[in-house]
């Protein structure tokens, strides 16, 4: 037996090296139904729309996306797959779950025991993802496989009925080597995070953690987690309603500064109002086309970018598949 790493699209298994620049978290498509209500901006239904996106990001040198919406929550993986497939773009999907404001009151999320849900995540990963969860336990399978594990808590943290879902993400990650990434409130909690993930025994290097670059205040705590070895995803990148794109940059040149650009992810996080084609802010080129622009005149070298764009990516990304070797009998 060799072991290989792989990245899992929804297209199948690539190389690390086939990943080119890679937006780290992004939304593509997100059906009607409950996030809708919990923000209209949450609704991306239009499968046309979405793929002018998409083709935008190609044109300036865009090759990977991961999409973080998981299943049961108005994930589509059927428009993943399909978009992916017309586009060349890779996609990533997520399987795992989403904060509780996704789903309904009397949601399986809510109810079903931890080894039910980490069956079902490990099925994601290694059979295919499922087309519907919304309404009921998901039936409808596809070919397209997970490539990693969404999780997320609200600003409590990792506790009370989160903390058997952790537990649920952790048994699936520990079985497939699929990696976790994991939204935080606002940066909130993201060390208990951490430290409950490591408790079910999942590594840091397959562990990344998203959103903590929403506030400015929270560089030490970014600085003690990154300490810790696991992954950073930013992408208060055109948020401005949390703070500028250049004080974004300078976060990022200080966790550079503290020797953690091997562990740094970008993305744009988009929603309804930051896909120009959805009548949005920004669009999926603004990461490219704006931002990087940006870090280049802070002076944040080529290297280190291609390490946030494409090398971090491929390594946080990936996971190890075994094959078998083949003999062959020279007489």
């Amino acid at each position: 037996m060799t072991q290989e790493k792989v990245l899992e699209t929804v297209r199948g298994a690539i190389s690390p090296s086939e990943i080119g620049l890679c937006h780290s978290h992004e939304h593509l498509f997100i059906k009607k139904g409950q996030p809708e209500k919990l923000d209209p901006a949450l609704l991306l239904d239009d499968y046309e729309k979405t793929k002018s996106e998409v083709e935008l990001f190609k044109r300036l040198g865009g090759r990977t996306i991961v999409d973080a919406q998981p299943v049961g929550s108005g994930r589509d993986a059927k428009n993943l797959l399909k978009l992916s497939e017309e586009s060349g773009v890779h996609v990533l999907a997520s399987t795992g779950f989403h904060k509780f404001g996704f789903y309904p009151d009397r949601h399986w999320i809510h109810e079903r025991p931890v080894r039910d849900l980490a069956d079902l995540f490990i099925s994601e990963i290694n059979e295919g993802l499922f087309a519907d969860g919304e309404e009921a336990w998901p039936e409808r399978r596809l070919p397209a496989k997970a490539g990693l594990i969404k999780t997320a808590a609200d600003s409590e943290g990792p506790v009370g009925r989160y903390a058997e879902l952790f537990q649920a993400a952790a048994i699936a990650s520990v079985e497939t080597g699929a990696p976790i990434m994991s939204h935080t409130e606002l940066g909130e909690h993201a060390m208990d995070q951490v430290r409950c993930y490591i408790k079910h025994g999942v590594s840091e290097d397959r562990l990344i953690l998203c959103h903590l670059d929403r506030r400015m205040e929270n560089a030490e705590d970014m600085l003690r987690v990154a300490d810790t070895g696991v992954y950073l995803e930013l992408d208060t990148i055109g948020r401005f309603k949390y703070h500028s794109d250049q004080e974004e940059a300078e976060l990022i040149r200080l966790l550079l500064d503290h020797g953690h650009e091997d562990r740094l992810l970008l993305g744009l996080d988009t929603t309804r109002k930051r896909m120009k084609s959805y009548g949005g802010e920004i669009g999926l080129d603004h990461l490219i086309g704006a931002f990087l622009p940006l870090l280049r005149e802070t002076g944040i070298t080529e290297s280190q970018i291609e390490k946030m764009m494409t090398h971090n990516p491929a390594r946080a990304y990936s996971k190890r598949i075994h094959r078998k070797e083949l003999h062959h009998d020279p007489n």
